[in-house]
């Protein structure tokens, strides 16, 4: 979607807060059949290296994403955007927050799972330049169901790509 459509609907993307926590876990049922609780929530953001962000239109909730951070990327754990808001650009500036995180020299991809009745998400995170890696065969606890290993690998901008052959390059002498 592009960015004047994304800022029409005014996405903002902030860290998630205790107080958001309604609006997460009713955006988490809507969305999946084996949800995470409000335990599964509070468990993971309370590990030092999980991230919880919201994304909001109007001061409402609606969408969020939790990651893990690791020495050389981002491991997306849940994603997901409320139904009534879906195809309106939100999924996408989360995606892009994420991208945002992403640099040569440190984090440079983003790694998650996609189950494989999941088209929808399949689709989406193919839209927006992830690729399946690797099929992960019984993956889930809740079920005998596979996952798709996703990735999203860092693409400098041409600029930082030419500033980083140059400052790699010894002078002849």
């Amino acid at each position: 979607m592009a960015t004047a459509d994304r800022q029409q609907t005014g996405v903002h993307i902030r860290w998630m807060i205790r107080r958001d926590m309604p609006s997460v876990l009713s955006i988490e049922e809507a969305s999946f059949e084996f949800p995470w609780s409000e335990e599964d929530f509070v468990h993971c953001l309370r590990q030092r290296h999980c991230i919880g962000m919201v994304a909001e239109i109007d001061d409402r909730v609606v969408g969020f994403m939790v990651y893990e951070l690791h020495k050389n990327r981002l491991h997306l754990l849940n994603f997901a955007v409320a139904p009534d808001m879906r195809r309106r650009g939100v999924g996408q500036a989360m995606v892009e927050k994420l991208v945002s995180k992403l640099s040569m020299d440190r984090r440079n991809r983003i790694l998650l799972e996609v189950r494989e009745t999941n088209l929808a998400a399949q689709l989406f995170f193919r839209s927006a330049g992830f690729r399946a890696i690797s099929v992960l065969r019984d993956f889930y606890e809740d079920t005998t169901e596979d996952a798709y290993l996703m990735q999203y690998r860092y693409r400098p901008q041409e600029q930082e790509v030419s500033v980083e052959m140059f400052s790699n390059r010894r002078m002849a002498g």
